[in-house]
């Protein structure tokens, strides 16, 4: 609980090994092979040799994604009185004004 006071238990220094790009490459590949032939439809892959890359189309909507609750309805705009009053007088026929008001 208390280690970064009084010091770790063991003084065996941590050794981080950071990831080669040749086994980020191969991971990464091994990764695609695993979720690309689960998708329906399939994603279109290309490759472009001018820049060495490559793009994945991905279909509109993924397999996990349809699992999930479409999102709500967005609620509509509450009318304020003024766009009221603008649609009343629209739809209403010509009235005399009145002269007298209390």
């Amino acid at each position: 609980m208390f280690k970064f006071l009084f010091g770790r238990a063991s003084k065996k220094p941590e050794v981080i090994v950071r990831e080669t790009q040749r086994e980020t490459v191969m991971r990464t590949v091994r990764e695609l092979n695993e979720i690309l032939p689960g998708l329906s439809p399939r994603a279109s892959i290309g490759v472009d040799l001018q820049n060495g890359t490559l793009s994945i189309a991905l279909p509109e909507q993924m397999p996990d994604e349809a699992k999930a609750l479409p999102a709500p309805e967005p609620k509509p705009e509450p009318e304020t009185p003024d766009a009221l009053d603008a649609a009343d007088t629209a739809t209403k026929p010509d009235t005399p004004a009145q002269a007298d008001k209390p």
